[in-house]
């Protein structure tokens, strides 16, 4: 039982870490132009 309990948290930090990593892969990369900016970040 100890191992599952260490395991199972050492997975899941896998797993996010796996999903951060290719997340360029899992996601349609968002189209954005320079004019959609909005005011107030522009400088």
């Amino acid at each position: 039982m100890a191992v599952i309990a260490v395991m199972i948290p050492v997975l899941m930090l896998g797993v996010v870490v796996a999903l951060g990593r290719y997340e360029e892969w899992l996601l349609p990369p968002a189209e954005r132009s320079d004019d959609t900016e909005p005011v107030a970040l522009s400088h």
